[in-house]
């Protein structure tokens, strides 16, 4: 395989090797971060303080102090487990703008990597498309 990591869900990318491929320390850095949010502690095999667990916010009120303890979160398990990253800022967008979906939440978070100086941006939403 060509590349950094495989990338996540598996498919198959004949261009590349057998499986799509991170190509980049970037993409690779996304990834695992996107893993981190979206594992649920106690999900992670040896690991059990792994993981915010972004999915088990999904039936909390939409608060500011739900959305200060996600962020907490946030910033504890990258400090953690990815402390090559720069939390710069975390925003919350209540709802989709589609009529019927006001109970959607999406986090996105502004990130670098201090050493090679890219601001990168990630968005976990609670509507199919964007986890």
């Amino acid at each position: 395989m060509k590349g950094l990591s495989p990338k996540f869900p598996l498919y198959i990318d004949n261009i590349i090797g057998a499986y799509a491929a991170n190509l980049t320390l970037e993409e690779v850095a996304k990834q695992n971060f996107k893993n981190l949010l979206l594992t649920t502690p106690g999900e992670r095999v040896m690991d059990i303080n792994f993981g915010v667990g972004l999915r088990s916010y999904f039936f909390e009120q939409m608060t500011e102090t739900t959305f200060a303890k996600i962020s907490e979160n946030i910033v504890s398990q990258v400090n953690q487990y990815m402390p090559f990253l720069e939390i710069n800022d975390i925003s919350f967008v209540p709802g989709s703008g589609i009529e019927g979906e006001d109970n959607l939440l999406s986090v996105t978070i502004d990130y670098s990597i201090p050493p090679r100086g890219n601001l990168e941006q990630l968005t976990i939403g609670s509507s199919a498309n964007t986890l």
